[in-house]
C-alpha cells in the first residue's frame, strides 16, 4: 500500500543495500516510486551483518540534535516492528553497562545522569541486582554499578534486510544483487541520466541514493563529489555456544556482547579495534575477544569461535549522518552515517519523504551533505 504523496518520483537507484539502502528503498517502493536496488554482495551481508547492531541513543550524547535524531530512530524502529512484525530482527529487552575503571565510572555515571536530565529512561542496579533480577550467568562484583537503558534493543541486520528487501520487491521494486555500480552518467545540466554496472548493463535513472556504506566515498567520486570519511575499521566475532547465557546486549569491561540467535553471540571491543593497524591477524583478535567474554561470562568456556570479519565503519570525516540531496548534482542524494542500524528506520524514512516531496525535515537540519563542500 502507498503513503499519501501527489509527487511521483521517476526511476530511483538505491546503491548499497545494507540497513540504510534497504530502508531508503523500501520507503521509495510505498510512496510508489520506481525503485532498484544495487549491491555488490547480497542484501545485508556487508558491514550490516558484521555490526554490534545496537540500537541506541545513550552513546550519541556529543550533539544535542544527533541525540535528538537518535531517539527518532528508537521510535522508528517500534513502529517498523508493529509494520512488518518483529519476527526474527527486532530484540528489544534493554542494554547494560558497567566498568572496573574507577575514571570510566564516573564518566558513565555522569552521562547516565546527563540522560536522565534530557528524559531518557536509566536504572541503577547493582551487580548483586543485575544477577538476581536479569543475568544471573555474568560474572560481577556485588556492588559495581550498572547503568540498564531499558529502552535499548538489538537488531538482526541481515534479517531485517531480508524483510525490507522482500516488500519492496513484492511492491515492484527490482534487485540487482552481486554487480557493483561502474559510473553513474550525468546529463549537460550536470544531473543524474544513467548508472552503469560491472555486468555490462546500464539503467537509465532520474535519482540515485548513494547508500554504499564504506564504499561511499568511492560511489560520490562518481559524480565528481568529494565525500569525506573517516577510517575506523572494527572486528566483529561471532561464537558458537550450546544455548546463549544472556538475554540483551551489555557493555561490559573491556569487552561488548550481545545475543544473536539462539545458540550464537556476537562480541566486539574497542580497545581490541585498537590493534587492527598494529598487524595482528584476525584470528588472534578473535581469540582476545574470546577470553575478555570468558572472564565476564564463565560459561562461554565451552563455546568456540565461529567466525570473525574485519569491517570498515561508513563514518563521514566529522562523525555525523551525510544525508539528503546535494544541490551541485541534482538527483543525487545521500544516506551515509555511522549507527546505521539504529538510525535506518528513521533515514529511510525522511530521506524517501525528501525525494517525493522536496521538503527536507527539520531532524537533519545539522547533517546536509553540502557541509562537505568546498
Amino acid at each position: 500500500m502507498r503513503i499519501g504523496s501527489k509527487k511521483r518520483p521517476g526511476r530511483v537507484a538505491v546503491i548499497g543495500v545494507g540497513v540504510l539502502g534497504a530502508c531508503v528503498g523500501w520507503n521509495l517502493s510505498r510512496h510508489g516510486a520506481d525503485v532498484v536496488l544495487i549491491d555488490a554482495q547480497r542484501p545485508g551481508e556487508g558491514v550490516t551483518d558484521w555490526s554490534f547492531s545496537w540500537v541506541n541513543a545513550s552513546n550519541k550524547t556529543v550533539r544535542r540534535s544527533y541525540f535528538d535524531l537518535n531517539i527518532a530512530g528508537m521510535a522508528a524502529h517500534r513502529e517498523l516492528a508493529r509494520t512488518i512484525g518483529p519476527d526474527s530482527w527486532w530484540y528489544p529487552g534493554g542494554h547494560l553497562r558497567w566498568t572496573d575503571d574507577p575514571a570510566a565510572e564516573a564518566n558513565l555515571l555522569e552521562r547516565a545522569e546527563l540522560l536522565a536530565g534530557w528524559g531518557y529512561r536509566v536504572e541503577m542496579s547493582t551487580g548483586a541486582e543485575v544477577r538476581g533480577r536479569l543475568e544471573p550467568a555474568l560474572a560481577m562484583p556485588d556492588e559495581v554499578p550498572v547503568v540498564l537503558y531499558p529502552d535499548e534493543a538489538w537488531v538482526h541486520g541481515r534479517h531485517l534486510v531480508g524483510r525490507l528487501v522482500g516488500r519492496a520487491v513484492a511492491s515492484g521494486a527490482e534487485l540487482r544483487s552481486g554487480t557493483a555500480v561502474r559510473d553513474i552518467g550525468t546529463g549537460g545540466d550536470g544531473s543524474v541520466r544513467t548508472v552503469a554496472l560491472s555486468d555490462g548493463s546500464r539503467l537509465d535513472v532520474d535519482i540515485v541514493v548513494n547508500a554504499a556504506g564504506p564504499d561511499a566515498s568511492h560511489v560520490a567520486g562518481l559524480v565528481a563529489r568529494d565525500l569525506p570519511m573517516r577510517r575506523e575499521p572494527g572486528v566483529i566475532t561471532r561464537i558458537d555456544c550450546a544455548e546463549v547465557p544472556v538475554h540483551r546486549a551489555m557493555h561490559a569491561p573491556h569487552i561488548e556482547i550481545r545475543p544473536d540467535g539462539d545458540a550464537s553471540m556476537v562480541l566486539h571491543s574497542r580497545e581490541i579495534d585498537a590493534l587492527i593497524d598494529t598487524g595482528a591477524e584476525p584470528a588472534e583478535l578473535a581469540r582476545l575477544l574470546h577470553a575478555s567474554a570468558r572472564s565476564v561470562v564463565p560459561t562461554l568456556d565451552s563455546s568456540r569461535i565461529a567466525r570473525t570479519r574485519v569491517a570498515n565503519r561508513p563514518i563521514p570525516a566529522d562523525g555525523f549522518p551525510s544525508v539528503g540531496a546535494v544541490p551541485s548534482v541534482p538527483g543525487y542524494y545521500e544516506a551515509v552515517s555511522h549507527s546505521g542500524i539504529t538510525l535506518g528506520p528513521v533515514i529511510g524514512r525522511l530521506l524517501a519523504a525528501e525525494i517525493v516531496s522536496g521538503r527536507r525535515d527539520e531532524l537533519l537540519a545539522d547533517f546536509r551533505p553540502e557541509r562537505f563542500t568546498p
